[in-house]
């Protein structure tokens, strides 16, 4: 009976042993399979991949730039990204009074982004996808022995679309130099010094298209300025940059009656305050100068920027608009024609926007835009069509007039605004229309268009801005990018820099170039009398002489400063 027991037990262990190896065995060939295919995929691919007519010898100019351990191929693939379009809010008003508003054409995705790879003797550009709404970060390659550091930039969430006449770029080191945008006012001055020695970035303007991103405006406030990007965003500056943004605030009144505010996009894409005019203290990271048209930024820190403003209670602010009235280039075949009123904000930037908008639309501009002031009262902007020939014409407006609501205008954000009227002739043979638009913000200002055209003959197009279409965004790097030459600013800076006991110092210049709002700003820094001057060539860019900073010293008395100007500069 045991002995039984005892063989039955051997034998189910013998087969238990013999299971186990088939499994295993059968794992073993299974796992073989895979590994073999897996080889054979590789082999394949790699056979692909480098075919004789394919093949590229790997460049022997600098073996030191790339680790020698196959690296990736970063210019193999680039991935584009699209940002969040900007929603138009129907306002409350209903009926006759809804304004349509234009759509706004498809974007285009962008291109991808590049750094730029320097030795002594060569330059590469090595292309790097874009990283979608990802976080922003800096990605840097260094040389180690070269003391070269290139930076390049991912804002995901900022519009850095390299559009024609709305961007620009350039590498800089530490000589500086300056970027312009001209036909929309927009510049960034990096001095000498900015970057560190032995270092170079690509820095770049651009413009966000009001399509492409939100606006700072809140509550009462008002967008003054179109929203502006700089970088890279995380590079270290040595010292201040100087950003000139057009705005359409109207300042000429003799009591204050704006509270301007500068913001700024962070990573995440909220806004936030970064500097109130008047309100400045020791730890303000930056310093406005104010002009009739034009705000200039002198900062320690690049990113996106857009200047707002509210009304300074008791007395409304005014904001300064342009009306542009348009009709078809070609002649009216049909008996409906159809006229468009812009209303945009009075600055470069924005009538460009609506040019180009009009241009794809086959669009023409009648005559010159006409100013408004548009002034913080609530009250809404009426438009209407008057003395038309009813004999030969009638209106297709069921009301006597269309409004656009005030907060559409007062925030800003709702771009391009305008209000089309549809007119219908009698007969195809009636080729003339001669009639009056009318446009006036209720219980405010107002302009009249008086129109008298031929709409069978094909109109040309008509540019009231000279640097539209003609001047395009530019780019200078080093000494030529400044009117002050590096002798004269050095022998200004080591006349003025010290405290006097006269007050003939850069707290005088600062006084006389107007530039004395908050003295502290400049107080702080190394040379407070070197960043008067970056604001001084910001502020007269366009000039060709030194006339105004010349005349400044002579009021101060330094004659000897006046005789190295005019020995080494051009006044």
């Amino acid at each position: 009976m045991g002995v039984t027991v005892y063989a039955g037990l051997v034998g189910a262990l013998l087969l238990c042993v013999v299971l186990v190896l088939c499994v295993g065995v059968l794992a073993y060939r299974r796992n073989c399979r895979h590994l073999h295919g897996d080889i054979t995929d590789s082999s394949s691919a790699l056979t692909t991949a480098f075919q004789p007519g394919n093949y590229k010898p790997p460049r022997q100019d600098n073996p030191h730039l790339l680790h020698p351990s196959a690296p990736p191929d970063l210019t193999a693939t680039a991935c584009t990204f699209r940002d969040p379009l900007f929603s138009l809010q129907q306002g409350a008003n209903d009926g006759h009074h809804k304004i349509p508003m234009t759509t706004s054409p498809l974007l285009d995705p962008l291109p991808s982004l590049k750094i730029k790879v320097y030795n002594s003797s060569n330059l590469s550009s090595l292309e790097l996808p874009a990283e979608g709404h990802s976080d922003p970060e800096i990605l840097s390659l260094k040389h180690v022995g070269m003391g070269v550091t290139m930076v390049r930039d991912r804002d995901g969430h900022h519009t850095l679309s390299r559009e024609p006449g709305h961007s620009t770029s350039v590498t800089l080191g530490n000589l500086g130099g300056r970027l312009t945008i001209p036909s929309p006012g927009v510049s960034l001055l990096v001095p000498s010094g900015t970057i560190p020695q032995g270092k170079f970035y690509e820095i770049y303007l651009t413009i966000n298209k009001w399509e492409k991103t939100t606006l700072p405006s809140e509550g009462s406030q008002t967008v003054l300025s179109p929203v502006v990007s700089c970088g890279p965003s995380g590079m270290l500056l040595s010292r201040p940059v100087v950003l000139t943004l057009p705005h359409c605030a109207q300042l000429d009144t003799p009591t204050p009656d704006w509270t301007l505010t500068l913001k700024t996009q962070t990573h995440q894409g909220a806004w936030e305050e970064v500097l109130t005019v008047g309100e400045e203290s020791l730890s303000s990271p930056c310093y406005l100068q104010l002009e009739e048209s034009n705000c200039h930024v002198v900062m320690e820190q690049l990113g996106t920027y857009g200047l707002v403003g509210q009304s300074c209670p008791p007395q409304p602010a005014c904001k300064r608009l342009q009306l542009a009235l348009f009709a078809p280039r070609a002649p009216c075949l049909s008996l409906d024609y159809i006229l468009r009123i812009y209303c945009t904000q009075d600055t470069p930037h924005a009538l460009k926007e609506v040019l180009e908008l009009e241009r794809s639309l086959g669009g023409v501009l009648l005559e010159d835009p006409k100013p408004l002031l548009f002034k913080d009262s609530y009250h809404n902007l009426r438009l209407s069509i008057h003395d038309i020939p009813h004999s030969q014409w009638r209106s297709k407006l069921l009301a006597k007039y269309q409004e656009i609501p005030f907060y559409h205008i007062w925030s800003g954000g709702q771009r391009p605004l305008h209000c089309t009227f549809n007119l219908e002739r009698g007969s195809l043979a009636v080729s003339q229309l001669t009639c009056k638009i009318c446009v006036r913000q209720v219980e405010g200002e107002g302009q009249i268009f008086q129109l008298h055209t031929d709409i069978q003959e094909s109109l040309p197009p008509c540019f009231p801005l000279p640097s539209v279409g003609t001047c395009l965004p530019s780019s200078q790097a080093g000494p030529y990018a400044f009117r002050l030459p590096t002798s004269i600013r050095q022998k200004i800076c080591a006349s003025l820099d010290a405290p006097s006991a006269r007050g003939c110092d850069w707290r005088l210049l600062a006084h006389s170039l107007g530039f004395d709002r908050y003295l502290n700003y400049f107080a702080t820094k190394p040379s407070p009398t070197a960043v008067l001057l970056d604001l001084w060539e910001a502020c007269h860019q366009g000039d060709a002489d030194l006339v105004s900073l010349a005349t400044a010293l002579e009021e101060m008395g330094k004659s000897e400063v006046l005789v190295v100007m005019a020995t080494d500069g051009d006044c």
